[in-house]
């Protein structure tokens, strides 16, 4: 007989969230895997005394986990997406007829607290991750990836040179004017002034000459985005952390650099942190190694061996390395030549023998202002001087020097360093850690891009967007985590069936089984 249901919403009804959510629902599973009760004491000081009660803020550490997790970036969606999962609810100890915190609540919650709890909340999920065994510590894939920042090139301003003026607009002129103002201008004094020298506006105005010479043929060379600029020229008002850069076949952006430390064990994110965009690769590998030590020490891990790719590599980063007493499989960049062709090169007497048999020797370092606002400011050099009778009638001379009367030439202050550094990288292990990079860190970073809401930043400021790294990170851990023990769980379940099927047979490989994966998968509960 045909059915028909009469439905009759009810009055009161006995309803039972964890009656719902299955046992093997992720949201559940997590919720009893993570412990944040630390966070009351972490934040009880950011709360006033009277009042409404504020969000809790375990809440809203979940909700930013929950974020990332279902790769949503809006706050306002975030809420309506919760308020239909039931599984979400449950994890936030939410009930079903309980309403969820305003959208606005989670931002200025987000902005109110400091990047050392977003911090904390990273390194409690890394310290899951580690006592299951997920993490070896002793070496480490770095590399980084520009993020979207939340700003738009339609707002850039140009810069105000603080000597003249309107000699500086008559070369910017056709740039000088955005099509959409800000409304209010965040930036400082400092970032709307023009720090360029004249050398670098001239070679600016003449790229940007030769920009749009390639660009008049091209649709849409007319606006905005289509003309070169300058985080030297202009700044963003509505976000003035946020810089230019542009990856090769892509458009120019105002973007952020995320820094990223894998473990190539389990491919467990270790650090993750977000940079100036218009700063090198290079100059952020120095703070990048020192806080993934630190981190890594604190759960008694110790790290011996950075891989990282050529962005990354120069003089003083190889002697860092070593200087902690760490192995670095970094590749040259292309433009270190290593010396003058045609010479060969000494190391006990720092000195160089030319095809004449004669000696190039040193004679001081030069310390030249590097024009990148960041680092140490100075790049070394060594300067290398031949005498004049040792080139005057040498058959080579004007292949050599020409019309100079002695050879002159400056080499990198650590040639010895990126010497060791190529010979480890071209080895057969050195290729072995290039394959092993590429493997661990590039995969991770389109996860998070890709499927974990870190395409673009959905806040404004350089601190801002690190904690929204951080939140990134931290789900992408405790999803690895989780997937890590339900594979274990698998394990030792099979075995277990085993047992029951076979009988006493199989007791004592059990025996073996069970001793093995506790070796390899140290848990507490399984001890």
């Amino acid at each position: 007989m045909q059915g028909k249901k009469d439905y009759q919403e009810k009055l009161f009804a006995g309803f039972q969230l964890s009656d719902r959510v299955p046992k093997d629902n992720f949201y559940r599973r997590l919720k009893g895997a993570l412990q944040l009760d630390f966070l009351y004491k972490q934040t009880e000081h950011y709360y006033g005394d009277c009042g409404q009660k504020s969000i809790d803020p375990v809440v809203f550490f979940k909700l930013c986990l929950v974020g990332y997790l279902e790769n949503i970036i809006s706050d306002r969606r975030l809420m309506d997406h919760c308020a239909m999962r039931m599984d979400i609810l449950y994890f936030l100890n939410h009930d079903i007829d309980e309403p969820l915190p305003w959208h606005s609540t989670l931002s200025r919650t987000r902005q109110l607290f400091p990047e050392e709890l977003f911090e904390r909340v990273f390194t409690q999920v890394l310290g899951m991750c580690v006592e299951k065994g997920m993490v070896s510590g002793h070496t480490q894939a770095i590399d980084g990836a520009p993020v979207k920042a939340n700003a738009s090139m339609e707002s850039l301003e140009l810069k105000v040179p603080a000597e003249d003026l309107e000699d500086h607009l008559q070369k910017v002129r056709y740039m000088s004017t955005p099509h959409r103002k800000a409304k209010v201008n965040k930036a400082s004094k400092a970032q709307q002034t023009q720090s360029a020298d004249k050398a670098a506006l001239d070679e600016l105005n003449n790229r940007n000459n030769r920009w749009r010479k390639e660009q008049d043929e091209r649709p849409g060379h007319n606006s905005k985005e289509a003309k070169y600029t300058s985080n030297k020229t202009h700044y963003s008002p509505t976000d003035p952390d946020a810089r230019i850069s542009v990856k090769p076949g892509k458009a120019r952006k105002l973007n952020y650099q995320s820094q990223l430390s894998v473990d190539i064990d389990h491919h467990v994110i270790t650090h993750i942190g977000a940079d100036l965009a218009d700063k090198k690769d290079s100059q952020s590998l120095e703070d990048v190694v020192l806080r993934t030590k630190k981190r890594l020490n604190g759960h008694g891990l110790m790290l011996t061996t950075v891989l990282a790719d050529t962005g990354y590599s120069s003089g003083e980063n190889y002697a860092f390395l070593e200087d902690q007493g760490l192995v670095g499989y970094i590749p040259a960049h292309g433009t270190y030549k290593g010396g003058p062709e045609g010479f060969v090169y000494e190391s006990a007497q720092d000195r160089w023998l030319c095809k004449n048999g004669k000696y190039v020797t040193f004679r001081k370092v030069n310390k030249n202002r590097s024009r990148t606002p960041y680092g140490s400011g100075f790049n070394l050099t060594k300067r290398y001087l031949s005498k004049r009778s040792d080139c005057k009638g040498c058959p080579f001379k004007t292949d050599c020097i020409g019309k100079s009367h002695e050879k002159s030439f400056t080499i990198t202050y650590y040639k010895n360093e990126y010497d060791r550094a190529i010979a480890r990288v071209t080895s057969k292990h050195g290729k072995r850690m290039k394959a092993k990079r590429q493997s661990t860190v590039e995969p991770v970073f389109g996860t998070l891009t890709q499927f974990m809401g870190m395409r673009k930043v959905n806040t404004k400021g350089l601190a801002q967007a690190n904690k929204v790294m951080l939140m990134a990170g931290t789900a992408y851990n405790i999803k690895k985590y989780l997937r890590y023990t339900q594979k274990l769980e698998k394990t030792l379940a099979k075995a277990m069936t085993r047992v029951r099927e076979n009988g006493k047979n199989t007791l004592l490989s059990l025996f073996y089984s069970v001793r093995f994966i506790l070796s390899r998968y140290p848990t507490p509960e399984l001890s």
